[in-house]
């Protein structure tokens, strides 16, 4: 088992765009299994992303809703209908925030094989196939937030109960 140590808010890798995947080797393999020890390890845990492991992978694992798998180079296709819960990521510990996201989601990729991979989602599983894409396009949950809640978050992340890695 290998679990990898998670990147926090502030390091660079958590907001740049991740690379497609273009070689389905053992390198590949041995990703996916690294991303789901991390995600199997860790507390209150629906999601990983290559990103949060420091690697510029279009590749994600999940556990939510009885659903557990990875996806690699993935597109989604959202619903209309939306649905409003607090969301946490591992990369910004201890906060959580109430965050839109759409109440269905499809997510289309390939598996660790370069087969192809569907994933369809309602309410948690949805949600996280969304948190998760976000990852590899370089966005984190407290992006989406608007208004005062947006405010109230960067203000806890800046200062508050969440302090930011120091630079090395």
């Amino acid at each position: 088992m290998t679990m990898r140590p998670i990147r926090l808010i502030g390091d660079p890798v958590l907001r740049t765009p991740a690379e497609p995947v273009t070689s389905f080797d053992a390198e590949l393999r041995a990703l996916v299994a690294d991303l789901m020890d991390t995600l199997l390890g860790a507390p209150g845990r629906a999601g990983v992303a290559a990103p949060q492991i420091g690697v510029s992978a279009r590749v994600f694992v999940y556990d939510a809703d009885g659903h557990r798998g990875h996806l690699v180079n993935p597109t989604l296709e959202l619903g209309d209908e939306q649905q409003d819960d607090d969301e946490g990521c591992l990369s910004v510990p201890g906060l959580y925030f109430p965050t839109s996201r759409a109440m269905h989601a499809t997510a289309h990729g390939v598996d660790q094989h370069g087969q192809p991979l569907t994933i369809t989602g309602t309410g948690f599983l949805a949600r996280a196939l969304q948190h998760e894409t976000d990852h590899l396009a370089g966005r984190l949950y407290v992006d989406t937030l608007r208004g005062e809640t947006r405010r109230r978050a960067l203000r806890e992340i800046r200062g508050g109960r969440y302090a930011p890695p120091r630079s090395r």
